[in-house]
């Protein structure tokens, strides 16, 4: 294998069709971990405006550590896969507390951060240190399982093995960082998941899958994920101008978000207020109730489906004392509407309070 060549032409490629990102022009670790942070399974056209937001509000990482987790979360709110944004505060005060607010120079002190794994350890160290590690991630897999033809699914224990020894390979010994960069941004331009532009290829006269009609076919992925369906009925309880909500807890999605206190159906056909416990413990308060059950929200995630169904309840003011004792005995909380908004809820929770204005 001609690794020097394969090399070569991707570094002569990448100076002419890179796009111009703010974390580029840069050998701050802080910088480049963040956006690395951001950019996991993101666009980067939807993760871009999230980065300037960041570094706007948190310009060092001791500005982030230093920042109530429900404030990152509500600036990361509409992004998703929220553990990382919990992870990213745990790194930064982990980063202040245990390395004085500097990140360790390499690959190896990398690791042992919170929520920096193999790839994005191997970012950092060769952007910010130009360390000889190479960066593996979907559009990495791609160009080489495509270029050198390799066939073993991307998914298994024994793929991933083989990929990043064969990427260790090919990577720049003298531009670990620009070749990096150029691989990475290969897959996302030029070597595309679907419709490559293979006739413009600079790699195309040595790419395996070119030369044996193989590009759709690879890179090999088997391991199918499998998607939960969640049926969500949310009671939305108002009196005297606040709004109970609830802090999601651990072991479930959205950790740390706000959103309205539930109950859960086997399925969204099954979803019946009339079947809730808290329907039934809200009439001692006197509500007027309001439910359209037509008007259902549905929210997709990697591994679960979600259907949401609102039920509100207006509760006479002279019920307050009362409902604030039901709350606090549920371990709810009772928010003013600018609290609300203040807080980093589920985008689903965001699309109703919008469709409520």
């Amino acid at each position: 294998m001609n690794f020097n060549h394969f090399a070569q032409k991707l570094l002569q490629w990448y100076p002419e069709n890179k796009r111009d990102l703010p974390w580029r022009n840069t050998q701050n670790p802080y910088i480049i971990w963040l956006s690395e942070i951001i950019l996991q399974q993101t666009r980067v056209a939807q993760g871009l405006p999230y980065f300037q937001k960041f570094i706007e509000n948190y310009p060092t990482v001791e500005d982030l550590a230093a920042s109530p987790q429900e404030e990152i979360l509500r600036l990361w709110q509409g992004l998703g896969y929220y553990s990382r944004a919990r992870n990213l505060h745990k790194c930064a005060k982990q980063v202040v507390e245990d390395h004085q607010g500097s990140f360790p120079d390499s690959y190896k002190g990398l690791l042992k951060l919170q929520g920096i794994g193999q790839y994005t350890a191997a970012a950092i160290a060769s952007f910010a240190y130009r360390e000889k590690v190479a960066v593996l991630d979907g559009n990495v897999f791609r160009v080489l399982s495509r270029y050198f033809g390799i066939s073993t699914d991307i998914s298994s224990t024994e793929g991933k093995k083989e990929f990043q020894s064969l990427a260790n390979k090919a990577i720049s010994p003298n531009q670990p960082d620009e070749y990096n960069q150029a691989i990475m941004e290969f897959g996302a331009l030029q070597c595309t998941p679907k419709k490559a532009d293979c006739n413009s290829c600079p790699l195309q006269p040595g790419c395996y899958a070119y030369n044996n009609n193989l590009v759709e076919k690879l890179p090999v992925k088997n391991k199918k994920i499998k998607v939960s369906t969640r049926a969500f009925l949310y009671h939305d309880i108002q009196c005297n101008g606040k709004i109970v909500t609830k802090t999601r807890g651990p072991r479930d999605i959205w950790e740390g978000l706000t959103d309205f206190p539930l109950v859960e159906f086997q399925s969204p056909e099954k979803i019946d207020p009339e079947a809730s416990k808290l329907f039934h413990e809200l009439q001692a308060f006197n509500p007027t109730i309001h439910f359209e059950g037509e008007k259902t929200y549905k929210h997709i995630l990697t591994h679960q489906k979600i259907f949401s169904n609102f039920v509100s309840f207006k509760i006479p003011d002279n019920h307050q004392k009362a409902l604030e004792k039901w709350v606090k005995d549920n371990g709810f909380l009772l928010n003013d509407p600018d609290e609300l908004e203040a807080l980093g809820k589920p985008k689903l929770i965001v699309r109703y309070l919008n469709d409520k204005k």
